[in-house]
């Protein structure tokens, strides 16, 4: 079960780090709807800024698989999100708060918002995605786009690994229409990345709680 913690498991698969020998390693992503619907709330509430959050959950069998989701206090602009150091004591705080309340979940990445702009990674994009791999791996990043979400009905999400120096993809596509100020970005760094199939779950549990924060993001 995704909801099920294997410490054992756990500890054997950081002991072998298989991602490190394969760049391509993981190849999927379950995402938990709570945390969706929590992501899409936060992104559409920055507006026309992008703003960003953590995601923590656990790697099993080269899935990603995301339970939970939660916002950084970070300054975002039209362009870019700045995550400074209060970001990073942030992230250790909660890392160290969760270890005393006894959630085992990981940071297992980051998500944040292109208003407007499609779901791809820019060159800063994929300079913090490469950090996060080289420090923190196993990290997945995500990235929302809350204005055709909102345009469309369906949630615009994808979810991006940066590959290493020396290998490129050659398979690269995007179906989404990228705004032409945004295409040199796009075309200079999208074959440094590549993108994981995204699947949702949801528990019995969570179906209140659901409902709850759908509402409330179409309220809103």
């Amino acid at each position: 079960s995704v909801y099920i913690w294997n410490e054992a498991e756990m500890d054997a698969l950081f002991e072998q780090r298989p991602w490190r020998q394969d760049p391509r390693y993981f190849t999927k992503v379950k995402m938990s709807a709570v945390a969706l619907v929590k992501m899409v709330n936060h992104t559409r509430s920055g507006g026309n800024l992008e703003v960003m959050g953590l995601m923590t959950g656990k790697v099993a069998d080269g899935t990603f698989i995301v339970l939970d989701s939660f916002p950084l206090p970070v300054e975002g602009t039209e362009t870019r999100v700045n995550a400074g150091a209060s970001a990073n004591e942030f992230m250790i705080n909660y890392r160290e708060f969760s270890e005393q309340a006894g959630k085992r979940e990981n940071i297992v990445g980051w998500y944040h918002s292109h208003p407007g702009y499609a779901c791809w990674l820019s060159g800063i994009d994929v300079q913090t995605q490469t950090q996060h791999q080289a420090h923190n791996d196993p990290f997945l990043a995500i990235v929302v786009d809350p204005v055709r979400t909102c345009s469309t009905g369906k949630v615009e999400i994808g979810a991006f690994r940066t590959l290493p120096a020396g290998t490129t993809n050659r398979d690269f596509e995007s179906d989404q229409p990228i705004p032409m100020e945004k295409i040199q970005d796009f075309g200079l760094h999208m074959k440094h990345y590549y993108s994981l199939p995204i699947e949702f779950f949801k528990s019995s549990l969570d179906a209140k709680l659901l409902m709850q924060l759908w509402s409330k993001y179409w309220i809103d």
